[in-house]
This record gives C-alpha cells, structure tokens and sequence, in this order.
C-alpha cells in the first residue's frame, strides 16, 4: 500500500512538473495528443525531457550542475555534430534523468501491486543507474572517437609527407588522403572530418577556416597540432611542409602502438567473464551426472 501510494505520489509530482514546464492548458492538450505517434524519442524529449530544461530556463540552472552539464556538452558535441547545441546536451541530461525517474515509479507501483518489498528498491537502484548508464555510454563513445582518430591520424600524416615530398599542393594531397582523387575512402571519424572539410574548401570555404573548423569538431589535441602545423607551413610547402610533419609524427605513432595495445587489453578484459561463464557450465555439466550417480 505504501509502496503503490509512493508510486502515486512520483506520477502526480510529474504531472506537477508538465504544468509548471508547458502550463495546464498545454500539458493536458499534450496529454490528449501523447498518442497520435510521437514516437519514441519524441515521446522522451515531450514528456521528459522539455518541460524539466523549460523549468530550468525560467528559473536558472544551480551551478553545480551548471558545470557537468558543460563538461557533458565537451563529450557530446563532437559526437553529434555542429548542430548539437547546449541545449540539446541539457534535453539528453533531463531525458535521461526522466526515464529513471519513470522506471523507479513503475518499479514501486509493481512492488505495491505485488507486495514485494525488492522490487521497490530493485527499482530505485535501477532509476538511478539508468542515467549515469546513459551519460557512461556517451562517454565510452567519445572516448572510442579519440581512439580511432589517434590510430588513423600518424597514417594520414604519413601519406601526406610522401604526397607533399613528391610534389603534390597540399589540398590534392589532402583530398587523397581523405579517399577522393581516385583513392578508396575512409570511414573512420578522422578521414570523415578531413572530407567535410575539404567539401567546404570546394564549396568555396578559406583553407585555413576549413582546417581551422576541422580541429574544432575534431577536438582532439593531436589533431589540433596537426592543423597548427600545417596552417603554418601551408604557404611554404615542399621540404619545409615534410620536415615539420615528420617532427609531429615520430610521438604520435608511439601514441598508436598505446593506443592499440590499450583496446587489445580492453578486448580480452571483455572475454574474461563469458569464459568464466562457459567454464562454471561446462563443470557444472561435467560434474553434475557424477553426483547424481555418487546420490543415486
């Protein structure tokens, strides 16, 4: 009883929160439109997620969480794109927070109807983790961002010191590179940026505000020196040109050799719980028949 009461509780302070972010008259003509097909995520960012960043806005963010919500946007922006703005990283933040919120009254309106004090606290348990598992799972897909870029950015650097050494302008160097000109393209975040910045280049973009915006959606530090160093030979070119990308490389492939043994590490930590698994079964069929043989 006390537990369904709770769970009434939780969905009548959200209805609270849908009048304070949209007002009554907007929050019930939702209410009524919620099934004309929002669609899932449509459904999240109406119910949970916008009426939460409108309350913020009216009333000002506290600065505590002012903070993580820019480190966040630090991670998501570049995953997402140029279009990604602060206020999308606040609508996925408050998405997020919603669903556990949601999945935590759900669980204590079950553990109510069914008199089952674990459900309830399965449920809080699983209401709080479901945020911090959203925010760990874009932070995981930064970090695999900033991996793959490192593993491909001394490959890309070494192909242009053998186009520019041979005589090549750097921007055809560059579209060889990134896989035009007759070359196989890439799919890799690195090689997809480099091709976006040199589509603005031929759509009529400065080469330095193309590279420069490149590093920016990049935001890796290795590629920032990268673009540094070539903005700063791009005019000389030639030997200089290769000189200072061969200086640039030499760490950058010990930063590969690491970075590839760190996911070779990361890969077989993965495996070593399923094996364990496997192996609990195999003796538990292996040694199952024994004792029943040993009983009977």
């Amino acid at each position: 009883m006390v537990m369904s009461a709770a769970a009434a509780a939780m969905a009548l302070a959200w209805i609270g929160v849908l009048a304070a972010g949209y007002g009554w008259k907007e929050a019930v003509r939702l209410g009524i439109s919620a099934s004309t097909g929002l669609g899932r995520e449509g459904f999240l960012r109406t119910f949970a997620a916008e009426p939460v960043v409108r309350i913020f806005e009216q009333r000002g963010i506290p600065q505590l969480l002012d903070e993580a919500l820019i480190l966040l946007h630090a991670k998501a922006a570049p995953l997402k794109g140029d279009k990604w703005t602060s206020r999308d990283t606040r609508l996925f933040a408050a998405g997020a927070a919603g669903c556990g919120y949601w999945a935590a009254a759900a669980g204590l309106l079950i553990a109510g109807l069914s008199e089952e004090p674990g459900i309830a606290w399965a449920a809080l348990v699983c209401g709080l983790l479901f945020p911090l598992g959203r925010f760990r799972e874009l932070q995981q897909q930064a970090l695999r961002r900033k991996q793959e870029m490192l593993l491909a950015l001394p490959e890309l650097i070494g192909k242009l010191t053998l186009l520019v050494g041979a005589g090549e302008t750097v921007q055809k160097a560059l579209m060889r590179c990134a896989g035009g000109g007759g070359g196989l393209a890439r799919t890799d975040p690195l090689h997809a940026e480099l091709a976006q910045a040199l589509q603005a280049i031929t759509n009529g973009q400065s080469f330095s505000a193309a590279m420069e915006s490149f590093s920016r959606r990049c935001a890796v530090q290795e590629v920032s020196v990268f673009t540094t160093v070539l903005l700063l030979n791009y005019r000389r070119g030639g030997d200089q040109l290769s000189l200072s990308l061969r200086e640039i490389s030499l760490p950058l492939w010990d930063k590969r050799r690491s970075t590839a043994r760190a996911r070779g590490e990361e890969a077989s930590s993965k495996l070593v719980f399923p094996l364990t698994g496997i192996f609990f079964i195999l003796m538990v069929l292996v040694g199952a028949p024994a004792m029943l043989m040993m009983n009977g």
